[in-house]
This record gives structure tokens, sequence and C-alpha cells, in this order.
């Protein structure tokens, strides 16, 4: 007790105390030094529990991270099945429509392509239609009827059918129809009622007349001509009707 006493008196009274000045110094030294360990390994603890508390945080952003990019990579890999399914059935109906249409594409009269997710019909006014009507003929409705066949179990598409013609006028006091934009509307709409009655689903089709507009060859030529006098069948996905 007593010694405590002292050590709270000035330092001038420490000699009454009985403790030499130099002891003292040494104490409040090594107190000091303690104390000054001490806030170190406090301050240390304290950075230590805001890195924790960082790495955590950072952690948890990177799971979600990672739960984000295992879920964009699963709807990847769903979409790319899907796609793979839609190529493997346009494949499917290309080539029900190509042998069924054989003898006409030998002909020259029907072509069937493949182009970007779609698939194109283009058939020739002559196996279709009467010159200058938009009446369809025995031919025509025979090879519609190929088209029907492979057209007809479908769903989630589009199946637009656009007319054109060639650029020579047409004459309304004997075809009835004021323009080749009349003629063309008219006989895509002939097509898409006939597909309709061949049991097509009618919310799947279109019609479009594109008259003289849309050549795909010269028209300063009697092949030419005939060329560009076509009925063209789109088939898409229903989302890109309007791509």
């Amino acid at each position: 007790m007593r010694s405590r006493l002292c050590l709270s008196l000035p330092v001038a009274l420490l000699a009454a105390c009985g403790i030499p000045k130099e002891k003292y110094d040494a104490k409040e030294a090594e107190a000091q030094k303690y104390l000054k360990q001490y806030q170190d390994e406090s301050a240390k603890a304290v950075d230590l529990e805001k890195k924790v508390a960082d790495l955590q945080a950072s952690g948890a952003a990177l799971q979600g991270q990672l739960s984000d990019a295992q879920r964009q990579l699963a709807e990847t890999a769903r979409a790319k099945a899907r796609l793979e399914q839609e190529k493997q059935a346009m494949q499917a109906q290309y080539e029900q429509l190509t042998a069924g249409l054989k003898s006409q594409i030998e002909a020259g009269n029907v072509q069937v392509e493949q182009l970007r997710g779609k698939m194109l019909v283009r058939m020739s006014e002559k196996i279709l239609f009467p010159s200058g009507s938009a009446r369809i003929n025995r031919e025509g409705k025979a090879a519609l009827d190929q088209v029907a066949q492979s057209f007809k179990t479908l769903t989630g598409k589009s199946v637009v059918v656009s007319g054109f013609t060639d650029n020579v006028p047409v004459n309304p006091a004997t075809t009835g129809y004021a323009s080749n934009w009349e003629l063309s509307t008219a006989r895509a709409l002939a097509v898409v009622r006939y597909l309709e009655s061949k049991g097509v689903d009618p919310r799947m089709l279109g019609a479009a007349g594109f008259g003289e507009y849309h050549p795909v060859a010269t028209n300063d030529t009697p092949e030419g001509r005939q060329q560009n006098r076509r009925i063209e069948i789109v088939l898409a996905p229903s989302d890109a009707v309007l791509q």
C-alpha cells in the first residue's frame, strides 16, 4: 500500500518513499511500452475484423456472380437445345417439301431454300395462275397441297405469302384489277385461303402484295419477266415475322 501511494506522488517526493527516480522512470517507460503494444494490437484486431468483413462481402458478391453465371449458362444451353431442335425440324420440313415437289423443282417451276432460320418456297406464276388471274389452277393446287401437308402440323410459326409481278401493266377491263399491286395481293390471298382450306392454321398465315417493285431478274426479257411473276412463301418463327 505504501509503494502505491508513493508512486502517485510528485517526483520530488519519491525519495521520501524510498523509490529511486531511475527505477520509477524505468517502470514508467515499461508501462508506456506495454500500453503502445496494446494499442497496436487493438488496431491490428480492428483492421483484421474489417478485412474479414470485406472478404465475407466479396465472397457473397462472388457467390452471387457465380450463381448468375451458372443461370446464364443454363439458359444458353436451353436456348442452344431449342435452336438445334428447330434446325432439325426445319431440315425435316425442307426434305419433305423438296421430295414432294421434286418434279416441279426439276422443271424449274419451284425453288425451296433455307436461310437464317427461315425457309423460302418460291413458285412460278405459270404453275399457279392463268395470265392476269388470281384463280389457282390444277397444277398449282397440287403443288400447294405439298406445302400444306408440310405446314399444317406446325405451331409457333408464321407463314407469309407474298405476291410479285413483272412490270407489264394489267388491263383493268380484262383482268378486273386496277394495277399489279391489286393482282399480286389477290394472288397472295388466294394462296393463303387455299392453304387454310388444307388445314394450315390461319393464325399463322399472312398475305402481302408487292406488285412489280421487287424483281429478282430483269424485266427487259421474257425470261426475266417470267421469273418476276411469282409467289413466295416464307416459313419463320412467329417472333421473326416482322424482321
